[in-house]
């Protein structure tokens, strides 16, 4: 892995929760991305390990799906005084805390309220710990997403813009957005900073970025082609997702949440519609157990 500068603390987490970055010199603690709820408490030592007896002073969102932003309330209720910084195009959902506008019920996933300090506009410049961040937008994985590049060190983080390996799901594919086009947008940005060092979302720190965007537009060009395969690929994404929170569940009880999660009704409904939806969810299941990534045993569905 590539070496950080001194006051770079990187936090990589299971796929459940999104990575963090905490930035720390003797005035400042500032925190990008939180991970997921059922992670928090462990985020929350992890930042106490780290500062000890010092404050953190902010966090900064770079989009708010719920393994991104998960933590927020806990360290809220923690640090009293903290600043939280997120997209500004959606502060005011967060304001007003809708679930619906957020994907919270889309997804079926869970994000306690948090209450929003500041919304990070693309175009402006952050100043922290000794270091000058510029925010762009990084619309495609999510049209909110921002990234943030720190010109003297060369760092971009990258949030779910690009991994080291694979992709995420592009869900304005499925929100009547632009998806896939602005993926292609977001990458021309990504190899128009040259970043030296890519701190990502998912996945271990890189700094091959000729590779990675290499590999992700060969992925972005198969799922242009055939938009099914896209769709399949989400679909067991949220699966996945839901079993990693669970670690394990009966199977009925299983079948009956994936049966009435909207967005896997929606893409059930647009691409696969001539299958029924029960058959559609087990084959996704017996795929899945395919690649280990579960099990089903005794009437039981296990992460892997």
């Amino acid at each position: 892995m590539p070496s950080l500068p001194s006051g770079f603390h990187f936090f990589e987490r299971g796929w459940l929760s999104s990575n963090s970055l905490l930035l720390q010199d003797g005035d400042q603690a500032v925190l990008f991305d939180t991970g997921y709820v059922t992670h928090s408490q462990q985020l929350l030592n992890l930042i106490h390990h780290r500062l000890g007896s010092q404050s953190l002073n902010e966090v900064i969102n770079t989009h708010l799906h719920s393994d991104h932003c998960g933590g927020n309330a806990l360290l809220q209720s923690h640090f009293p005084e903290l600043k939280t910084s997120i997209p500004a195009t959606q502060y005011t959902d967060v304001e007003n805390w809708t679930p619906s506008a957020l994907t919270y019920e889309l997804t079926g996933q869970t994000c306690p309220s948090f209450v929003p300090s500041a919304g990070l506009k693309s175009g402006s410049t952050l100043s922290f710990c000794g270091t000058q961040w510029q925010v762009f937008a990084s619309p495609g994985h999510d049209n909110d997403a921002l990234i943030f590049f720190e010109p003297h060190f060369r760092i971009l983080i990258s949030a779910d813009a690009l991994w080291g390996n694979g992709m995420g799901v592009i869900f304005p594919e499925f929100l009547d957005g632009i998806g896939f086009e602005n993926v292609s947008l977001t990458y021309d940005l990504i190899e128009f900073l040259q970043p030296a060092i890519v701190i990502p979302g998912h996945g271990p720190v890189f700094s091959d970025v000729f590779k990675a965007l290499s590999a992700a537009r060969k992925k972005l060009d198969t799922y242009q082609a055939e938009p099914v395969k896209h769709a399949i690929y989400a679909a067991k994404v949220l699966i996945k997702f839901k079993l990693m929170e669970l670690h394990q569940v009966q199977a009925p009880e299983f079948c009956h949440w994936c049966s009435n999660s909207p967005l896997l009704m929606h893409i059930h409904r647009a691409f696969f519609e001539s299958i029924p939806m029960s058959i559609w969810i087990q084959d996704l299941w017996q795929e899945l157990a395919e690649r280990k990534a579960l099990e089903i045993r005794d009437g039981l569905i296990f992460n892997l």
